[in-house]
């Protein structure tokens, strides 16, 4: 039989899979929180030593989310998870920088070819506009030409 983990192994545990963002990691720690058990004190005493960072959480979901959806849906998952202020602005200039590439490999992965009856536009503006992308940047991947930046 395995020893039951501590508060603290568990919070390194889920941390060595990967980046938790401190609102989702302290919903995860409080399941198993016993009485005595202070998981505030220790999601600080794991941001004091650089283990658990809003910023590292940041970039690897922004990492993991953006060859596959628009600013707008991963904002709004940032904000879910507890993220805001200075750093969600500093996400969201970094993405507005790449969100019209990101929307034109996307539709071509996707599509590959320019719409000819409305129908067919109307589905992939769907798709792009269900995955986030501003209207700006759907528009200009609908068209399909290539990057003339």
């Amino acid at each position: 039989m395995r020893p039951k983990l501590s508060l603290k192994g568990r919070a390194l545990r889920y941390l060595s899979m990967r980046e938790h963002s401190r609102l989702e990691l302290g919903r995860k720690l409080s399941r198993y929180a016993e009485e005595g058990d202070d998981v505030d004190a220790l999601l600080d005493f794991l941001e004091k030593n650089n283990w658990l960072s809003q910023e590292r959480f940041s970039e690897s979901l922004v990492h993991r989310r953006s060859a596959r959806f628009g600013n707008s849906r991963i904002m709004a998952e940032l904000q879910s998870h507890g993220v805001g202020g200075e750093a969600l602005q500093e996400v969201k200039a970094e993405l507005a920088d790449t969100e019209l590439k990101r929307a034109r490999d996307l539709w071509r992965r996707r599509f590959g070819e320019v719409a000819t009856d409305p129908a067919e536009r109307n589905k992939q503006m769907r798709f792009l506009m269900q995955r986030g992308f501003s209207q700006r940047a759907i528009f200009t991947a609908l068209k399909g030409e290539e990057d003339d930046d």
